[in-house]
């Protein structure tokens, strides 16, 4: 196959992924959480199980009237949006969905090239909440900067853990070397990365960037009809990328029986579970205060994942 060719289907497949999978997330929460909380409107919109709703929602978005603040960062303002999907597609690249080259692109340091990545995410909050000149929106981007930065220390070290463990920062490498026993071993790593992700996706419940009862809708305020599509698009994509990389970190990724044949279905598997737990927390979790989200990262996620990268060093040196 020339070598053109195998990249456009590397990039087509990612570019499938990042705009396919995000919406298949969606719709799925509007069924749990129409299920979990009794709703009945969800539920009705199409003949089959309210099937049309994410459709009904993207023409909603369509006609909407785009409006920019007068006293906006007009250029600053409208590319924010796309400022928050870049880093998330640019992970997508290099998550293996199975073995051998089921992935965009395998990089010796895929895990580093990721959290390097995944820190661009502050600044689309930054640009949006200062471009929009509306002090809501300021409060909840400077709220936003400060949770971002805070837990990107305990992800880091929970990464860095099952890295060390692996011993290589390869996504495809560190699957290859997963063995079942890690779900014990590496189970505090595990749980620190996936809170330490929600915040950072700014998820319930930790949405005070966004908190509604305080903010309005935080650094989204001033954004209407598909530049505020966007930004929930990037809380989708945000959420399949979390998932991925659960998956793969810590879950085994593609490993399962017949994974030589099925790899790719058991990673998918695993992640639409990573995210229906995701969608169940926000059922089912009232939103922290934000002592309580910073006590949170300083005083238990990072002392955690400080402690589960010392017994990982401790376990390689000893064997």
């Amino acid at each position: 196959m020339p070598l053109w060719l195998e990249v456009l289907i590397r990039v087509v497949g990612v570019v499938a992924a990042f705009l396919i999978l995000p919406l298949v997330v969606g719709q799925t929460e509007h069924k749990v959480m129409a299920h979990m909380q009794g709703r009945l409107g969800p539920m009705y919109a199409g003949a089959f199980h309210g099937w049309a709703q994410l459709i009904a929602d993207g023409i909603k978005f369509v006609q909407k009237e785009d409006v920019t603040p007068a006293a906006a960062d007009r250029a600053v303002f409208r590319l924010a949006p796309m400022v928050a999907l870049v880093p998330y597609l640019l992970v997508l690249l290099v998550v293996p969905l199975g073995p051998g080259d089921l992935v965009g692109q395998n990089l010796d340091v895929g895990l580093f090239f990721v959290l390097a990545v995944l820190g661009v995410g502050v600044v689309a909050v930054l640009m949006s909440a200062w471009a929009s000149a509306n002090k809501y929106s300021l409060l909840g981007g400077l709220r936003g900067a400060a949770q971002l930065l805070g837990y990107e220390l305990p992800m880091v070290l929970a990464a860095a853990s099952v890295a060390m463990a692996a011993g290589t920062l390869s996504l495809t490498g560190i699957v290859e070397a997963w063995r079942p026993w890690w779900l014990l071993w590496q189970l505090p790593a595990l749980l620190v990365f996936f809170v330490a992700g929600l915040a950072e996706i700014r998820r319930p419940p930790f949405d005070m960037p966004i908190a509604d009862s305080e903010l309005v809708f935080g650094y989204l305020t001033e954004y209407t009809g598909l530049r505020f599509a966007f930004f929930l698009l990037a809380e989708y994509v945000g959420i399949v990328v979390i998932a991925a990389l659960t998956t793969t970190l810590f879950l085994g990724g593609w490993k399962g029986p017949l994974d030589g044949q099925l790899g790719w279905l058991w990673t998918l598997v695993k992640i639409f579970a990573v995210a229906f737990v995701v969608i169940w927390f926000r059922v089912a979790y009232p939103r922290l205060r934000e002592d309580q989200l910073q006590r949170l990262c300083w005083l238990v996620l990072v002392p955690v994942s400080l402690g589960q990268l010392v017994l990982t060093a401790a376990v390689r040196v000893a064997l």
